[in-house]
């Protein structure tokens, strides 16, 4: 997927991280559009404008002090009609403040899966 330009240095997606995406993407079919707008709007608001978004929320006990791991819960999918950023989709990535450099760890739909993969963002990081 394309990196706008000025967003960030880097923006990064594991092969798992794309496998999930195009999973999702078949039952979605808006979600390239809404991650897109994802990246643009909440993404860079929430790290280079320092500007609170409860829908972003740290994952704290991983055990791993850099990066910074966390989960997207607010998520907009239009394909999900009415239920606006309460989608289900959740994201998991990994933010690398010195290098300016997003990772894509995981994507998965509420409904299909509970929680994050922790090992998954552990050999995503470490």
């Amino acid at each position: 997927m394309t990196t706008p330009k000025g967003l960030f240095k880097e923006i990064i997606e594991c092969p798992e991280f794309e496998k999930d995406f195009k999973r999702l993407l078949k039952k979605h079919r808006s979600l390239k559009d809404d991650f897109e707008t994802f990246k643009n709007t909440p993404l860079k608001a929430f790290h280079k404008l320092d500007q609170a978004n409860v829908g972003i929320v740290p994952i704290s006990d991983m055990g791993i002090s850099n990066p910074k791991i966390y989960k997207a819960t607010k998520f907009a999918c239009r394909a999900l009609k009415g239920r606006g950023a309460a989608s289900g989709i959740r994201i998991v990535y990994a933010y690398y403040p010195e290098e300016d450099k997003i990772l894509f760890i995981e994507m998965y739909f509420k409904a299909d899966q509970e929680n994050e993969d922790k090992d998954r963002i552990r050999r995503a990081v470490v």
